[in-house]
């Protein structure tokens, strides 16, 4: 019987996150077909809860179909240190247990990511030097050092059988990025020279015209900014902004002030900086406990919590709870940081705390306070001219974004171009460019020491109660169904406590009505005497409190 001759291999390019969608950035690339294939993975990042999703902060990739290759899985490769980026590693290293590959404070953050898992002995970390070059299966790969807004972004050259990817990350082109070098545009010119099949790239400010800033030009302007500010300065930005930090302190020690970092988070990502030699021009940050003692007019804040985020420092400081930072009337917080979409709302909330104690708040709208590290349209143009890929694949953004950055491509006589959605897996050689197959994709939610699907039962049972409360009911009954005791009924976020006598008595009334109109048969069966009272219940408070609550009926025999 004569063999199937085996397939010629095909590169392959699979996003399970961050296509359609700003945030928890996930794309792979395989090399095989379809159904047989060796997989290498280009980050593995987060998203953050909201409003729509009660009691979960933090949001990561079903990676449920590399989890069932991870036989072929041959690492994980990190181009920088955002949340967006590397943050889901700790959650999902143990799915997928493959190495993981980043550069010194790419593996530093992460580092301290994991001192938290005591199981974090067990991830493989290779360090590799900027601008390295290493092989993994298939694939030679090429750190190329971007800027961004944070240390060390690289962009990824993937060289394979079938052609070169140029996997862009994050980045700008900012001329002066205050910490870290600035992009070698003879290395890009080059790798473009060399031919490159497709650019996967960065989509973010596709709709924002000229170029994004550059670190170094916000230095005046804070600098300015801070000297007519009279009483306590907090700075509220990015953790992550390393630049950032640099600039503010060099800004305010310009004005005669201190500077202390207020929040876990800024401390790690400095602990990280100065651990891979940035930042070791700076004095070290003031804890907040000695700045408690510092004359109001002669301290500067660097707090988290631009993004309104609750438990951060800023939203503390807002609510007059911080045990060492208060600002009142005379003070001013300044967020040198821009709105992520769909945090509107929770940094309204700060600002209106903060003008509530009357704190003068300064955002962007106010002043030239914050550049964005995502490249804009003249800076995508000049990229596109550089590289001169075959073809353009955005990612990183929402649907709009990904079209406008198709739509900048081909003016830029970019050949082909594909549009993606997470999920879809492209052939992208030999051959035409296409889609080829669909893959399950989806989001599980850290709801304390587990993962579980963000549209599950567990969350969808929660966000009920959250909007219509709970009741928990115990019936005691004989062997025939006869109530012979009131019930035992306890409300959760539903009923005050001077009602809670009438509401119990006239619930219990509504449950023996209900079970008189059941037969003999069904009141000796304890699944359908719950079943008829837990109607009665959510009837009876939808008739008194318009609320159908989760309801859950206990039945006890005597």
């Amino acid at each position: 019987m004569a063999l199937t001759p085996k397939a010629d291999p095909q590169l392959l390019f699979l996003p399970l996150g961050g296509t359609e969608e700003i945030g928890m950035n996930v794309n792979c690339y395989g090399f095989g077909t379809p159904d047989d294939a060796d997989w290498l993975v280009i980050d593995l990042g987060i998203t953050f809860g909201d409003d729509t999703t009660p009691s979960i902060d933090v949001i990561v990739p079903d990676v449920t179909f590399l989890e069932q290759r991870r036989d072929r899985l041959l690492g994980i490769v990190l181009t920088h240190g955002h949340e967006d980026h590397l943050g889901a590693v700790p959650y999902l290293w143990n799915k997928l247990k493959c190495p993981v590959y980043a550069s010194p404070f790419t593996a530093a953050l992460l580092r301290r990511k994991l001192a938290y898992d005591p199981d974090s002995a067990k991830v493989e970390i290779i360090e590799l030097p900027m601008n390295a070059k290493f092989d993994i299966g298939p694939f030679a790969l090429e750190f190329l050092t971007l800027t961004h807004s944070m240390p060390e972004p690289n962009a990824v050259v993937l060289r394979t059988p079938h052609g070169v990817i140029f996997h862009t990350g994050d980045w700008k082109f900012d001329p002066d990025p205050v910490v870290g070098p600035t992009t070698d545009m003879d290395a890009l010119r080059a790798v473009g020279d060399e031919g490159v099949l497709a650019l996967v790239g960065d989509s973010t400010n596709v709709f924002v015209p000229g170029t994004s800033g550059s670190e170094a030009g916000l230095l005046q302007n804070l600098t300015d900014l801070i000297a007519g500010c009279t009483g306590r300065v907090a700075v509220t930005c990015f953790a992550s902004n390393v630049a950032r930090l640099k600039t503010i302190y060099l800004a305010a020690t310009a004005n005669g002030r201190a500077v202390s970092m207020v929040g876990s988070s800024l401390w790690r990502i400095d602990s990280a900086a100065r651990e891979t030699g940035y930042l070791s021009d700076l004095p070290r940050f003031i804890e907040p406990e000695r700045a408690h003692h510092i004359p109001d007019d002669e301290v500067l804040y660097i707090v988290t919590g631009s993004q309104g985020e609750p438990r951060a420092a800023l939203a503390r400081i807002a609510a007059n709870e911080h045990k060492m930072v208060e600002l009142d009337k005379g003070d001013t917080v300044i967020f040198s940081s821009r709105i992520i979409p769909g945090n509107e709302l929770a940094i309204g909330r700060i600002h209106n705390r903060l003008v509530q104690r009357g704190v003068r708040v300064i955002t962007t709208d106010d002043d030239e306070i914050h550049v964005s590290g995502h490249p804009a349209q003249d800076e995508l143009v000049r990229m596109y001219q550089l590289i001169r890929p075959r073809i353009s694949i955005p990612v990183h953004g929402e649907p709009r974004h990904l079209a406008k950055h198709l739509e900048i491509a081909r003016d830029c006589q970019v050949p082909e171009g594909l549009l993606m959605h997470n999920g879809a897996m492209a052939r992208l050689a030999p051959g035409t460019p296409q889609l080829v197959d669909e893959v399950p994709v989806g989001r599980l939610a850290v709801d304390g020491h587990r993962l579980v699907p963000l549209r599950g039962q567990v969350l969808k049972e929660r966000a009920k109660i959250l909007q219509g409360g709970s009741a928990v009911v115990t019936l005691v009954l004989d062997k025939n169904g006869k109530m012979v005791d009131d019930p035992l009924i306890t409300f959760h976020g539903l009923i005050d406590d001077d009602e809670a006598a009438f509401v119990t008595e006239k619930i219990g009334d509504d449950i023996e009505d209900a079970l008189d109109d059941m037969s003999h048969a069904d009141l000796r069966d304890n699944e359908k005497v719950a079943e008829t009272a837990r109607r009665a219940v959510r009837r009876s408070l939808r008739d008194s409190h318009g609320k159908q609550p989760i309801a859950s009926i206990h039945v006890v025999r005597v």
